[in-house]
């Protein structure tokens, strides 16, 4: 009796240990899938509204983006449930009913019909890898009632719908509802989501891009099963499988900006799903549009690149972002990024010397800049002798039309009065950050072009002008907080500028009467063109909008006499008439504290009646005592070269004025060998002289009479002294001192090069 009692105890727990640990062990050892680390995931990204711009997948090539379950279709959770685990709400990981039925259904059939996996269990296998055999059913089962033991149902479903195999590299609902439907996870509807329910089932076989009618049967019975569940309705089934669907484009529509998301990519914190950029998805697909019409336009000028930039002037929002015209375009370099890489920008940093000269008092807005042939010594014993894009000159200009004309020599002139040094400061303030090597390196250069910058910058300083000198940082992902702006130089000075750029009349000289420039409403611009035209520049805004153009090759090779206007400004021209199509563009802002009043156009100040054109302009209030009662002053020496080229007499007033040889000028009397002075040309110079024209001129040379002409020069044979040269005409006279020395003969002996 003993015997059999023993032998029952030891028979309940030999039969009931395993049992218990089935129960106690899942319950000891569950398994938490919200706490499980999920695989290294796509990111999507998508615009300011919410439109999507494209995917970057992570390193692995598999685009996974998981998102929580609230953000997920119920229509969707609903047909993966009726499809692949109707009693998921019912069981435990393991359902007994669906494991009874695959068994009944092999032994009647000889085959698997089914495989009774729940959604518990499948979840199971994708997170743990397990292979399709007997054995790893078992272990599935297992790990199933671990999982339901640590998770609630929400937890599962989240974590398979973010897991489920979607076709070729697509895993989760949400990277295939964006891949296939170009929208989010949340938004399908019962066509959309039901077809997508149905690719799980058979991931490689169903794949819509290569199989949609298969798919479209399974749809149909996705559709079936969610009836039976009582999901939808009878009519909905019907409609939605007589819905149209249309996948996106898989390959060029599927990306916006790349460049721009590849970057935000790269700097996004670990296990970022989404990124909502400030772009504005219908404008990025203008612009890049715009971008490849332009350059077909100028392919047979050896263009080949284009980039592009739109900024929102309130914010700082970057509303569009084309690092180049064509991402795929391999051969011409589309994955480089036009916006970021650094080139010569032009001219197109003069704005903002010319408000720093204004700032600090180095000009005033009616100041007269000599757009003359001019010279500078600079380091290494070399010349520097800046000219203009037409090699032509205009004399005296004033500030507003040197700036609005991108006059070079003005530029300089104005440069080497502020001091490289300071301009190089403020253009770091201003958030040029490339720019940093010496002054001393970039020298007077720097205001046409010498450094490199990229558009971004250009973009943000521009932005800056355009906000009164209020800096703020660019955004491109939307922020709930407003930047601080940093007030940079003086708003009223800003707006002066703005003023002067914005003037169609004041840029006519070198752009025409009515340019690309101008638009139905009023913008100010800047146009730069680097050396060898490499590099095409367009900067500019609206009230509300500032967009950045530039156009080029990124391989450096110069283009066929493309510049700023004939390049980059009708892209910039296209894009802003496309932002105000919708949106009136307010007028700019008066620049306050100034006096607006007439001015002679040679002297900046009070016209008289000699004064050869009246123009108005800003002064400063403090000039106005100066403007009532200006004193005569004849243009300087500065601008005798510039006299002697023109064509028109010097004023109406009868000034002399003698242009060449010019004061304490020195030359040099070359003495030749014995042997070669029958060969050796006179050595002459022509002395010049301005007056009015066909008026007499008598010569004289150190008080001895010379000639007598009634032309404005006259040819003079060199000899060594000091001499003084005195021309008179009927009511004026002029004179300069120069004097000529000899040289020494000079025999080379050797050979020569």
């Amino acid at each position: 009796m003993q015997t059999r009692k023993l032998r029952l105890w030891v028979a309940i727990v030999a039969l009931g240990l395993p049992a218990l640990g089935v129960v106690v062990f899942p319950l000891a050892f569950a398994i938490h899938v919200a706490d499980a680390p999920r695989r290294q995931s796509a990111i999507s990204f998508v615009d300011r509204s919410g439109l999507p711009l494209g995917m970057i997948l992570p390193p692995d090539g598999a685009r996974a983006s998981s998102v929580a379950l609230t953000r997920i279709s119920p229509t969707f959770l609903q047909a993966i449930v009726a499809t692949e685990d109707a009693r998921f709400y019912q069981h435990h990981g393991v359902d007994p009913l669906a494991a009874m039925r695959a068994l009944r259904q092999l032994f009647e059939s000889g085959r698997a019909q089914s495989g009774a996996s729940t959604i518990t269990m499948q979840l199971a296998r994708m997170r743990y890898n397990i292979p399709p055999t007997w054995s790893g059913k078992a272990r599935e089962a297992w790990l199933a009632m671990r999982i339901e033991n640590g998770s609630t149902k929400a937890q599962i479903l989240e974590a398979y719908a973010n897991r489920l195999p979607m076709g070729g590299n697509l895993y989760g609902v949400e990277s295939a509802a964006r891949a296939y439907f170009g929208t989010a996870a949340g938004d399908l509807d019962l066509a959309q989501a039901a077809l997508l329910a149905a690719i799980p089932n058979d991931p490689v076989r169903l794949n819509p891009r290569i199989h949609w009618q298969l798919l479209v049967a399974r749809q149909h019975y996705v559709l079936q099963r969610m009836l039976a569940a009582r999901y939808i309705s009878p009519a909905q089934a019907k409609t939605a499988f007589a819905e149209e669907l249309h996948l996106t484009d898989p390959v060029r529509g599927s990306i916006a900006a790349p460049q721009l998301l590849f970057a935000l990519a790269a700097r996004a914190p670990t296990n970022v799903a989404q990124i909502q950029t400030t772009l504005d998805r219908p404008l990025q697909r203008f612009v890049e549009a715009q971008l490849q019409s332009v350059l077909r336009a100028l392919a047979s000028r050896n263009v080949r690149q284009a980039a592009a930039i739109v900024l929102d002037n309130a914010s700082g929002n970057v509303l569009a972002y084309a690092g180049s015209a064509d991402y795929f375009d391999v051969q011409n370099g589309g994955q480089n990024d036009g916006v970021q890489a650094l080139r010569q920008p032009g001219s197109a940093l003069k704005p903002f010397l010319y408000e720093l000269a204004l700032e600090g008092g180095d000009l005033l807005p009616n100041t007269i800049l000599a757009d003359v042939p001019t010279t500078y010594a600079v380091s290494g014993g070399q010349l520097y002798a800046p000219a203009d894009y037409n090699n032509a000159y205009a004399g005296p200009v004033r500030v507003r039309v040197a700036l609005a004309n991108s006059l070079n020599v003005p530029a300089v002139r104005v440069l080497s009065q502020v001091g490289t040094e300071r301009f190089l400061e403020r253009l770091r303030e201003l958030g040029f950050s490339h720019l940093n090597k010496s002054a001393q390196y970039y020298g007077l250069g720097l205001t046409l072009g010498g450094g490199e910058v990229s558009l971004w910058e250009l973009a943000h300083a521009y932005l800056t002008l355009a906000r009164h000198g209020s800096a703020i940082p660019l955004q491109t992902m939307l922020e709930p907080s407003t930047p601080v702006p940093m007030q940079v130089g003086s708003s009223q000075l800003w707006l002066l500028v703005t003023d002067m750029l914005s003037d169609s009349r004041a840029r006519a000289r070198s752009f025409g009467a009515s340019s690309i420039l101008d638009l139905p409403f009023k913008t100010a611009v800047k146009t730069g063109t680097s050396s060898d035209f490499r590099d095409t520049w367009t900067v500019g805004f609206s009230s509300a909008y500032t967009v950045g153009v530039w156009v080029g090759n990124f391989n450096g090779a110069p283009m066929r006499h493309v510049s700023g206007v004939t390049g980059a400004a009708p892209l910039w021209n296209r894009i802003l008439l496309h932002l105000h199509e919708a949106r009136e563009a307010a007028t700019f802002e008066q620049p306050p504290g100034f006096v607006r009043l007439p001015i002679c156009a040679t002297t900046g100040w009070r016209p008289d009646r000699n004064c050869p054109a009246v123009v108005s302009e800003y002064l400063f209030p403090s000039e106005l005592a100066r403007y009532a009662h200006p004193k005569p002053a004849p243009l300087s020496r500065d601008y005798d070269e510039w006299l002697a080229m023109q064509k028109t007499p010097a004023s109406a007033a009868g000034e002399v004025r003698i242009l060449f040889p010019h004061q304490a000028d020195t030359f040099v009397l070359n003495a030749a060998p014995p042997e070669a002075i029958r060969l050796a040309p006179l050595q002459a110079i022509q002395f010049q002289v301005r007056t009015l024209a066909h008026e007499g001129v008598t010569w004289r040379l150190n008080g001895r009479y010379l000639a007598a002409t009634s032309g404005p020069s006259l040819m003079w044979a060199l000899r060594a002294g000091r001499w003084r040269l005195d021309v008179t005409t009927a009511r004026r006279r002029d004179s300069v001192s120069f004097s000529v020395v000899a040289g020494r003969p000079h025999i080379r002996r050797g050979f020569s090069m």
